[in-house]
């Protein structure tokens, strides 16, 4: 059996989380836009980089807009964008570092984000923290305790 759908009646993020939130819609209208004029302008220069450029701007939109959202659902799609994220940056920063051929022009996960002070290392850690301690289910675990005493 299934649990009754009770609706979800909380309020977007709010404090540390809207700030996150803008954090992430930069970077989606940054990377989408960079990724947008590499393609347009030269994808075959740099068919990998430029790829993986439009890739980032898609997780970054998909990100924001999770984030922005405060239901069950979307929680766990910003869950998912987030690690993808992490992944990505991981990934794309030491490919970018071992076939620096690949990587002729800078992207926003190129050499972890070096072109951007490093954020897109830290914005999916700052993603992550911020999900795990706005969890509707550690906030009514904590208040659950607090009651008890």
């Amino acid at each position: 059996m299934t649990e009754p759908q009770l609706p979800d009646d909380r309020r977007p993020a709010y404090g540390l989380g809207r700030v996150l939130i803008l954090v992430y819609g930069i970077f989606a209208l940054s990377a989408t836009a960079r990724s947008a004029v590499q393609l347009i302008r030269d994808a075959a220069a740099a068919p990998v980089a430029y790829s993986l450029s439009a890739l980032s701007a898609a997780v970054y939109i998909l990100a924001t807009v999770a984030l922005a959202h405060n239901g069950r659902r979307m929680r766990r799609v910003a869950w998912v964008a987030v690690v993808v994220e992490l992944v990505g940056v991981l990934g794309v920063g030491a490919l970018s570092l071992l076939r620096p051929e690949l990587f002729p022009d800078e992207t926003v996960w190129s050499q972890f984000g070096r072109g951007y002070f490093f954020v897109p290392l830290v914005l999916p850690v700052l993603g992550m923290v911020w999900l795990w301690r706005s969890s509707p289910k550690r906030i009514d675990r904590l208040a659950e305790g607090s009651r008890r005493r």
